[in-house]
């Protein structure tokens, strides 16, 4: 016992003493640790734009259409904060029912929100750069060694084992920032993943609505169209009959043959869109063709939103998930000019050993068979052949490049809320003349029918009255459904409400909030 103690003394008073002369190789790394600055730029976000509108002259409220689906006037609230769930605002729970069942069980959302996670990882693995790498390892080998060879163990075996548990340190001190532009850089990349998922969370939301919005329109089309196939067949029944008879000509049956002709021709275009319209909900649902949900819309059972929101083009960019995109593409892009720039600078890398040999597996931590190794290393690039200059020259014009990206993905985001600012201006009127379009058929249609009943016209005039009403209101329902896709249009172009979805801003970055289910736990994190 009292040898292995005095082994015990002389191991640690080695250790010390490796360890005072080591300390001002270690402690000149710390002051450059500390004191070092990251290369390359610090990223700034783009000043958001300085104009204040989306159109010259000021957004009056848009036309009335009294008694009419889509028919209410529209005013714009400015500087007010968009809806939590926007589609809400249309009054209908079977819309409600399909967007949750979108969010759900949509693939592509799916895909999304597992990317995200998938970048939310790798910054974290990013992360670990920062600290000091320990490793354990163990070794056990036989060997016969030559009789004529030197070195042989202390018991001069030339036959013997040889049991070697070692533990291994090594750190790299980030002096120059590549470290902390990496992993900057993977946190940016992280972010427009986020906004990736939450571009597709706003795309798949809209597209739910206008699918139901365009299948209600479809499918009053389709109903006014056979009306007007079962009129123009009754009227050429008549036409056939009085050209039998003498009180009408073959020109007369030849042109309403030609509008039945017409009017057959229009269907089936509307049954293939209808058919469509289904398959891509049951696809936004995540579901078959044949599981498609069997709800009918009506634009009847839609209400349109009064009051609408108008952000501030300085807000804009704050809110839609492209351009925060575009911006986090921006940052990353930033980075990765330190990172280039870093790599031409010295590289710093410590190192430690410690462990044991022994001849014997139950002396590897006796006295005596200790060893320890304390390391400093430092490397320079001096010639690559001008690689490395020629790839920070790469990462300055990726960043412009990005620069350029950014600033367009505003100004197409500021466009597209003055787009659909006009459409709902201009959309209103064309409603207001659709309307008066379809009143002056009604009120032509009853005349009509009460003409036909007194005995002034014939069955033919009070057909001819009902086919231009049916015609009127396929126009009509054109109008409205282009009312309600316009406001669903504009909630789009604003950003659609996300900031206040607490399943999407309260998940910041770790996206496993986001799937529904949590991935498999690692049973060993390294």
């Amino acid at each position: 016992m009292a040898t292995q103690a005095s082994g015990d003394h002389r191991r640690s008073a080695g250790v010390r003493l490796a360890l005072r002369a080591a300390s001002p190789s270690f402690a000149a790394l710390a002051v450059l640790v500390v004191g070092g600055c990251a290369a390359g730029p610090d990223f700034k976000a783009p000043a958001p734009p300085s104009v204040t509108s989306y159109a010259a002259g000021p957004l009056a409220p848009t036309a009335a259409v009294p008694g009419v689906a889509a028919g209410a006037t529209q005013r714009f609230v400015a500087g007010a904060d968009l809806p939590r769930d926007w589609w809400t605002l249309f009054h209908s729970q079977a819309l409600n029912d399909l967007v949750t069942q979108a969010l759900k069980a949509n693939p592509d959302l799916k895909a999304a929100q597992a990317a995200l996670r998938q970048a939310h990882e790798t910054t974290l693995a990013q992360r670990g750069a920062f600290f000091p790498s320990l490793t354990a390892g163990f070794s056990a080998n036989r060997f016969r060694q030559s009789g004529d060879l030197a070195p042989t163990p202390a018991t001069n075996a030339l036959q013997y084992s040889l049991f070697t548990p070692q533990l291994s340190i090594a750190y790299a001190p980030d002096v120059f920032g590549l470290t902390r532009r990496t992993v900057e850089s993977a946190r940016a990349q992280e972010e427009a993943s986020r906004f990736q998922m939450l571009a597709a969370d706003l795309t798949l939301t809209t597209n739910v609505a206008n699918a139901a919005i365009q299948g209600a329109a479809i499918n009053a089309q389709i109903d006014a169209t056979r009306q007007l196939v079962d009129l123009n067949t009754k009227m050429i029944e008549i036409l056939r009959l009085q050209v039998s008879k003498g009180y009408a000509g073959g020109l007369d049956l030849a042109a309403q043959e030609s509008q039945l002709a017409q009017a057959k021709a229009a269907l089936p275009p509307l049954l293939k869109q209808a058919a469509q319209q289904q398959d891509l909900i049951a696809a936004l649902t995540g579901r078959f063709p044949a599981e498609a949900p069997l709800s009918r819309f009506t634009l009847e059972s839609l209400t349109l939103p009064a009051d609408l929101p108008l952000s501030l083009p300085s807000t804009l960019v704050a809110q839609r998930p492209d351009v925060r995109q575009a911006q986090a593409n921006l940052h990353a892009a930033s980075a990765q000019i330190g990172v280039a720039e870093a790599n031409r600078l010295p590289n710093f890398q410590l190192t430690g050993d410690g462990g044991s040999s022994a001849l014997a597996i139950g002396r590897v931590f006796h006295s005596g068979t200790g060893f320890w190794d304390l390391g400093a290393a430092v490397t320079t690039p001096i010639f690559q052949g001008g690689a490395l200059l020629h790839q920070e020259r790469a990462a300055k014009a990726a960043y412009q490049q990005s620069a350029e990206q950014y600033r367009s993905t505003v100004l197409t985001a500021v466009q597209n809320v003055a787009d659909t600012l006009a459409a709902i201006e201009q959309d209103a009127e064309s409603l207001k003349t659709a309307a008066a379009a379809a009143d002056a058929a009604k009120r032509t249609l009853d005349l009509s029918e009460r003409q036909y009943r007194a005995g002034y016209v014939g069955y033919l005039s009070l057909l001819s009255a009902e086919q231009a009403y049916q015609q009127a209101r396929i126009g009509l329902v054109q109008a409205q459904a282009a009312r309600f896709a316009d406001s669903v249009a504009l909630y789009q172009a604003l950003g659609g409400g996300w900031w206040r979805r607490p399943d999407l801003s309260g998940a910041k970055l770790s996206g496993a909030a986001l799937s529904g289910a949590a991935p498999a736990k690692d049973a060993n994190a390294n």
